[in-house]
């Protein structure tokens, strides 16, 4: 009996190719999966990755909430069109504190893993205002409502405690000062230093301008804290990853 008879015994048998299949997937999630439970880590550790400061994380909150992510993507692939347009590629540690990544698997507008820092707030504010008003050829819809929904960090500790739970290094100390840290972060008359000691690069600013915290400095705050936590004039990638 050849080869091509044996196999059509199986093709033609449903209990032997079922069993059969089963037997491959068996063998192929062992060989995949296996190895990562003797890993410290999956994720190569990188200088400035730092978790979200509360505002910025109430910020990607709002972000995720009116579904800005089905538009923007945030990862950069390592091709060349991408990186000289976007910046550097993006590393997987940067998404590291991301519950759920904002990777997208779409781009109708530009991707915005280096977003931050390359605009100011005022034109971040006009263009959630009036996306036309900067980008005349926009279809982006308009979130001005944003700048009438004042926030409170009535839940904010609640927040970081969620994130800690499922690994994100908030310390006792950043969940004591959450509150704080959260109004600071929109006040450039406050006292920052112990915000800045737990978040740096943090961007202290009245993001829109009015007396009030609002929904939109909170979204502006995390729109610019996008890619700048990394240092890449410094960063070495690890040649063994």
């Amino acid at each position: 009996m050849g080869i091509l008879d044996k196999h059509k015994i199986l093709e033609t048998n449903a209990t032997l190719l079922l069993a059969g299949s089963l037997f491959v997937v068996t063998i192929g999630g062992i060989v995949e999966i296996a190895p990562l439970f003797y890993l410290e880590n999956t994720i190569e550790k990188v200088e400035g990755v730092r978790p979200y400061s509360p505002l910025e994380l109430a910020g990607r909150d709002i972000y995720i909430r009116e579904g800005c992510y089905v538009c923007h993507s945030q990862m950069i692939r390592p091709m060349r069109d991408e990186v000289e347009r976007y910046g550097h590629y993006s590393l997987a540690a940067e998404s590291m504190y991301d519950h759920p990544f904002q990777w997208g698997s779409k781009r109708t507008g530009p991707d915005l893993a280096r977003v931050g820092g390359r605009y100011s707030d005022a034109w971040h504010v006009d263009h959630l205002i009036n996306p036309q008003s900067v980008v005349p050829e926009s279809i982006m819809p308009k979130y001005g409502f944003l700048m009438d929904r004042v926030i409170e960090p009535e839940f904010i500790v609640e927040r970081l405690e969620t994130d800690r739970m499922v690994g994100v290094p908030y310390s006792d100390e950043m969940l004591a000062e959450a509150a704080a840290d959260f109004m600071a972060q929109a006040n450039p008359d406050a006292d920052t230093e112990g915000l800045m000691a737990r978040y740096p690069k943090a961007v202290v600013s009245n993001f829109d301008g009015q007396a009030s915290l609002t929904e939109m400095d909170a979204l502006v705050a995390y729109l610019q804290v996008l890619g700048t936590m990394v240092d890449f004039s410094t960063f070495q990638p690890d040649p063994m990853r």
